[in-house]
This record gives structure tokens, C-alpha cells and sequence, in this order.
């Protein structure tokens, strides 16, 4: 048997990168996932999600509530419960603090932080009502020790930390594990814009000495969601190479 049959897992910014790593994941492993992005997945990734397992997009967009609970209801109402939900969306915008907009500022703390806040207020009462649920949120390691020009994603990606231990504590009578996963410098179309001498700066900061992939991500995400993590809760899990060792 595989190891989410008859689960249902929600997967925001599924569209692309480590989203799109997770939603092939998981629905090789049998479960039933559900996309909700402002970006249509490719034919091929949306063909290749329903070989496996049962498939659904939505668009949706995270930062705003009325989408997400009408988004979650229509999920609930197709399916019938809501077994997992992976707070993986996420953007940048970035700028110094001199030089940083408000606006700038604003759409990150949106998408980031009350992105996340929005899907799990909307989802967590199923959850209860079935006293069973694993909550995944990204957060960074520049969530965990800053970056230059990186004011308002960091924030976020603090915040997503001290959340993700706020509902630990608030669920876990429910049998709901929630925890926060800090990739480091990952190999997506985010880096894409990266000079290649960057990039191998980059390299040589980390112990492993190569970026990690979408894949590592997404299998850090599979592990959390699993029996095999039954006992994990408020937890922030590192995906760097050993970077910030």
C-alpha cells in the first residue's frame, strides 16, 4: 500500500519548484492532491499528477481569505476531508531598507505570512472535526539568520517559524502535528536570475558543496506528513547542506 492512499493533501504554490517537486511526490505515494496557485500548472505536470493518484487545480490565491475558505469548502465537498496542508507558497521581493517600497514590503508579508495564516484558519476545523492533520509550513534560513536586502522575507519566514510553534502547542490536542521546514539555497527558477559566479560563491559556503533540489524539499515534506513523524511537532527542519552549521 502506499503510504497516502485514501489522503488528501493540499499543496499551495504547486504550480512550480519545490511546490511542483511535492505535488509528484506525493501523488506517487497514492494521495489525492490538491494545487492551489495563481500560476496554471503545465498539461504535462497536471497529466502526470493524475496517473497516479486523483488530481485537482485550483486557482487560488492564498493572500486572500474569501478564495481560501471558498476554495477549501469546494475541496472538503469533492473529497471529503482535508488529510494534509503543505504552506509551501511563497515570493520575493527584494531590496535593501533604504530602498525597500512599501509596497515591496506589503506583498511579501501578504503572500508569506498571511498566506499561511489564511490556509490553516481555513482548513484546520477539518482537521479538528477529524482529530487528525499534518500542517507543513517553508520557511528559510534566511528566516532563521537574515539576509542582506532581505527584510520583509525574512520576516516572513520568521514568522512562519514562531506560527508554526504557536499551533503546535494549539492543535496538537487534536492530533494535528504542525511543523516548519528552512531550506537553504536551492536549485528553482528562483536562482535562475543568479550570475553563475554567485552561484558557485554560493557553493563554497556549503559543506556539501552543490545546492540542494526541489526533490530534497519535497521529501522533507513527504517524511513530515507521514506516520514515520507522528511524534514530530513544532519543529523547524533544515534543508541546506549543512549551511548554517
Amino acid at each position: 500500500m502506499k503510504r497516502f492512499e485514501n489522503k488528501v493533501v493540499v499543496i499551495t504554490g504547486g504550480a512550480s519548484g519545490i511546490g511542483k517537486a511535492a505535488v509528484e511526490k506525493f501523488a506517487r505515494e497514492g494521495a489525492a492532491t490538491v494545487v492551489w496557485d495563481v500560476i496554471q500548472p503545465s498539461e504535462k505536470q497536471q497529466e502526470a499528477a493524475a496517473v497516479n493518484s486523483q488530481y485537482k487545480f485550483m486557482k487560488v490565491n492564498t493572500a486572500k481569505f474569501e478564495e481560501v475558505e471558498a476554495a477549501t469548502k469546494e475541496v472538503i465537498q469533492q473529497f471529503g476531508k482535508i488529510d494534509v496542508l503543505i504552506n509551501n507558497a511563497g515570493i520575493t521581493r527584494d531590496a535593501s531598507l533604504q530602498k525597500m517600497t512599501a509596497e515591496q514590503w506589503q506583498q511579501v508579508m501578504d503572500v508569506n505570512l498571511t498566506g499561511v495564516f489564511n490556509c490553516t484558519k481555513a482548513i484546520s476545523p477539518n482537521m479538528i472535526q477529524n482529530n487528525f492533520g499534518r500542517i507543513i509550513n517553508t520557511s528559510s534560513i534566511v528566516g532563521l539568520y537574515g539576509n542582506y536586502g532581505q527584510s520583509n522575507y525574512a520576516a516572513t519566514k520568521a514568522g512562519v517559524i514562531a506560527l508554526t510553534k504557536t499551533w503546535a502547542r494549539e492543535l496538537g490536542k487534536n492530533n494535528i502535528t504542525v511543523n516548519a521546514v528552512a531550506p537553504g539555497f536551492i536549485a528553482t527558477d528562483m536562482i535562475k536570475t543568479i550570475p553563475e559566479k554567485v552561484i558557485e560563491m554560493m557553493k563554497e559556503k556549503i559543506p556539501l558543496k552543490k545546492l540542494g533540489t526541489a526533490e530534497d524539499v519535497a521529501n522533507v515534506y513527504v517524511f513530515l506528513a507521514s506516520n514515520e513523524a507522528q511524534f514530530i511537532s513544532g519543529t523547524t527542519i533544515s534543508v541546506d547542506g549543512g549551511l548554517t552549521i
